[in-house]
């Protein structure tokens, strides 16, 4: 019954459900995130849970990629530990996220930087002033 409802909703052109559909997003979408392009070094801090216990743990590396707009935009960071490439991808309006702070304005002069993967020597990244 529900379902037959909206799809009268929507056949009649009303417009109505993408204002519906926007004004459920805006809400959560944050704005406590700083701007930050690919290229950029960040140091993202997360909640990490581990049994009954919350805290947090700081995840520093370059931006490799942006993708996605609104509420479903991720950003990968990727970081060397232990001689290990690590690369994590992170939805920017995760509660799970506590904030993230831009340490290095970096030069690209690309996109996404997933040739960074199969390099041997370490990528150089110019500052952006």
């Amino acid at each position: 019954m529900v379902n037959d409802c909206w799809l009268i909703y929507i056949k009649r052109g009303c417009g109505c459900m993408a204002n519906l559909v926007d004004k459920i997003n805006e809400r959560h979408i944050r704005h406590d995130i700083p701007e930050f392009r690919v290229g950029d070094t960040v140091r993202v801090d997360v909640w990490v849970k581990e049994g009954k216990k919350e805290r947090i743990q700081a995840f520093e590396g370059l931006v490799v990629a942006k993708k996605g707009s609104g509420v479903s935009e991720t950003f990968s960071v990727r970081k060397k530990s232990g001689g290990i490439g690590v690369t994590r991808i992170f939805p920017v309006n995760a509660p799970t996220i506590d904030k993230i702070v831009v340490v290095r304005k970096g030069l690209v002069r690309r996109a996404k930087l997933n040739f960074i993967k199969g390099m041997r020597k370490e990528y150089r990244v110019k500052e952006r002033n």
